[in-house]
């Protein structure tokens, strides 16, 4: 008789009360139990009302060990945050003759999100994760609100008598920025500042505003700053005839005489037709830029070398899954979208076959379609990929909505068809009550844990499995002569399944791809 290996989990399980056993039940089956609440009580559920959400960013991950051993140095962690703002100073003048000593005031914002489908836990939830984009991008959240409203109004969004109440809490904290959890329309944006008075921003381009934070490659910035135009574009705002650009008689600067005059070229038309220009010339930017990256990947192709992208949600863990199986020291932080540019990495399964590991960008809920188009050419790496590692942080709260954002990227850049492994990351912090729930929901899954190894073993088992390996067998009578023949045999791109040194030659019986077979057509042994 064997013996099950003990996980840890019915020791827990036998200490808990019935109550608590329950309430964890409750939990997973996700009745409308209300979450915890801090700052402001309000009624809600009823159209109209509002509720004030504060608390822990629940995107951002709470352990207190933000790296492994295997994640390297850093130096690049440490270069990010030597320039921080510091939040207490501001911007306002007590002397406006002292410019000289003024300083920089850390953004101080308020969140508002609408309630239209789905539990409050979910809105919630994707409230606290727009706090969490808040937070990486360098700002202080003083406080969020939650509505409830069918749909949003086309005027202010949140409706003009909700958007006064806003404008109570910005003036009560002191902010100076309103985020809200959508993208809004010029219109929408336009009237909300001029209630609540301060700068409103919307998810859209608060992302933006982290891309480009982190961009670090020449190919990276352009993709941002293309992804921040289209954005910008429709949003610009004009300030009427006094801008507009006169083109003078006969004694203007131009000299253009009779037929000139009139109101001329706007500022917003002259702005306009200048981000068109900047646009078509990163375009042109990134399709020079395309070419390298497609040489990278047509080596491969030629090579026959399995490709394996690591794509998933922002702060799954991605990068120290990468860090893990190949010691690549990529940066590493517990923040949305710490890494945008891909990171490649050569690494091997336990036989020694030879495949790539490409870290991708990571997805959110509604990620913005000007990222989406602007970093094709990175996605990309995803869709050609023979095998995908899709990691969730089973210690999110909500690792099934996680999935399905990603899963719509997937559709987006025609990667669905591309085989793909759930990898169930963070399983040391995770409620395992929510981790086998995923494992009866996801049939090919590997749990592991990128911080303490846990499941690495099995995750290279499944890699192993899952992608190409060599098709063609051959039985090959190499001559001593021909040691680069056995040397190339060696390589990563051929199963050496036996080896036999005879008389003349060394006989070997061989799996290895097609390319490979036909280079040794002439030594296949005929006895």
């Amino acid at each position: 008789m064997t013996s099950q290996p003990n996980t840890g989990s019915d020791s827990a399980a036998q200490d808990m009360s019935p109550a608590e056993i329950q309430a964890v039940i409750d939990r997973i089956l996700s009745k409308d139990a209300p979450a915890p609440k801090v700052g402001r009580s309000a009624r809600a559920g009823e159209p109209g009302e509002s509720k004030a959400v504060l608390g822990k960013a629940q995107a951002i991950s709470g352990l207190d060990e933000e790296h492994g051993g295997y994640d390297g140095d850093q130096q690049d962690l440490e270069e990010r945050r030597a320039l921080r703002r510091t939040a207490g100073l501001s911007t306002e003048l007590e002397d406006v003759t002292e410019v000289e000593y003024r300083q920089l005031r850390l953004e101080r914002v308020v969140l508002a999100g609408l309630w239209t489908e789905g539990t409050l836990a979910d809105a919630e939830n994707s409230l606290r994760e727009l706090a969490a984009l808040a937070e990486t991008a360098g700002s202080e959240v003083l406080d969020g609100l939650v509505q409830r409203r069918a749909k949003p109004d086309p005027g202010t969004f949140l409706g003009s008598g909700k958007a006064q109440e806003l404008k109570d809490i910005v003036m009560s904290t002191g902010a100076d920025t309103v985020v809200v959890d959508a993208e809004l329309a010029p219109s929408q944006r336009r009237s909300l500042e001029d209630i609540v008075k301060v700068k409103v921003i919307d998810r859209t381009a608060l992302i933006l505003d982290i891309f480009a934070q982190h961009a670090k490659s020449r190919e990276g910035k352009a993709q941002v700053e293309l992804a921040q135009l289209e954005y910008l574009l429709p949003r610009l705002r004009g300030w009427g005839e006094s801008m507009s650009r006169q083109a003078g008689g006969q004694v203007g600067g131009a000299g253009a005489g009779m037929g000139s005059r009139g109101p001329g070229e706007t500022k917003i038309e002259l702005d306009r037709r200048r981000i068109r220009t900047r646009m078509a010339k990163l375009r042109r930017e990134i399709a020079a830029m395309k070419p390298a990256r497609e040489t990278k990947r047509s080596n491969r192709r030629r090579n026959a070398v399995p490709s394996v992208a690591i794509a998933g949600y922002t702060n799954a863990g991605k990068s120290s899954l990468l860090n893990r199986l190949t010691d690549a020291g990529v940066l590493v932080e517990n923040a949305l979208f710490a890494t945008l540019d891909p990171t490649v990495r050569k690494a091997e399964t336990p036989d020694g076959l030879g495949y790539t590991l490409a870290d991708t960008v990571g997805f959110v809920r509604s990620l913005p379609t000007q990222l989406v188009e602007a970093f094709r050419s990175t996605l990309e790496e995803v869709a050609d990929a023979d095998l995908i590692l899709h990691v969730v942080d089973v210690s999110h709260p909500d690792p099934e909505g996680q999935i399905a954002a990603v899963r719509a990227v997937f559709s987006e850049v025609d990667a669905r068809k591309v085989p793909e492994i759930i990898v169930l990351n963070k399983a040391d912090a995770a409620d395992p009550f929510v981790i086998e729930r995923l494992k009866q929901r996801e049939p090919r899954h590997v749990v592991v844990s990128a911080r303490t190894g846990e499941g690495i073993p099995e995750l290279l088992k499944a890699i192993s499995e899952g992608i190409p390996r060599p098709s063609v067998k051959l039985e090959l009578m190499i001559p001593y002569d021909r040691g680069d023949l056995l040397s190339k045999l060696h390589e990563t791109d051929a199963e050496i399944i036996s080896l036999d040194h005879e008389e003349t030659g060394t006989r070997a019986v061989v799996m290895v791809r097609e390319g490979l077979a036909a280079e040794l057509d002439s030594f296949i042994s005929n006895d």
